[in-house]
């Protein structure tokens, strides 16, 4: 395969490979790493390429399968808390409404995090990221329905622990 071909059928195809690594490792960084690994392993393998039927999910599935490796490594980083998130919460507040709404956001990205694999990978698919059922599937290899009652649990899970925290606020 030539250059032109291979910017042609796999360059189009970044921006959703690097969704689908940002969601898995939640790290920009990482996933930019991740993402950069994939695509020198399809530049080196370019010559076997031509086979590929459906590149997007040859894309897909190399990229999960090296967030997958990555996230078993002993070299995943964890941030508590988004600073974007925060950044978007915060406009035109007073400086204690800053801090309570960071504190707020510490303590639910802690809930989050405390909910099992499966489930904190569907629901920042599909509530963060605002992934399809569609996309989730083909991410996960899980079913629609399957994926459903993943999301289903932990938001149930969420709630509950939330109105622990707080009360009814």
């Amino acid at each position: 395969m030539d250059v032109e071909n291979f910017k042609r059928k796999f360059l189009p195809l970044h921006a959703k490979l690097f969704r689908i690594a940002f969601i898995m490792v939640e790290n920009k960084e990482d996933a930019e790493d991740i993402l950069q690994d994939v695509y020198f392993k399809l530049w080196t393998k370019r010559d076997e390429l031509d086979v590929v039927k459906t590149p997007e999910a040859f894309c897909v599935t190399l990229v999960k399968n090296a967030c997958l490796d990555f996230i078993r490594s002993a070299r995943r980083s964890y941030d508590a808390v988004d600073a974007g998130i925060i950044d978007v919460l915060i406009e035109d507040t007073t400086p204690e409404q800053e801090t309570e709404i960071h504190d707020k956001v510490v303590r639910v990205q802690e809930l989050i995090n405390r909910l099992p694999q499966n489930q904190r990978q569907i629901l920042r698919l599909r509530s963060i990221d605002d992934c399809t059922m569609e996309e989730i599937e083909q991410i996960t290899g899980l079913t629609a329905v399957n994926i459903r009652v993943l999301l289903t649990r932990a938001r149930k899970t969420l709630r509950e622990q939330i109105k622990l925290l707080y009360g009814q606020e």
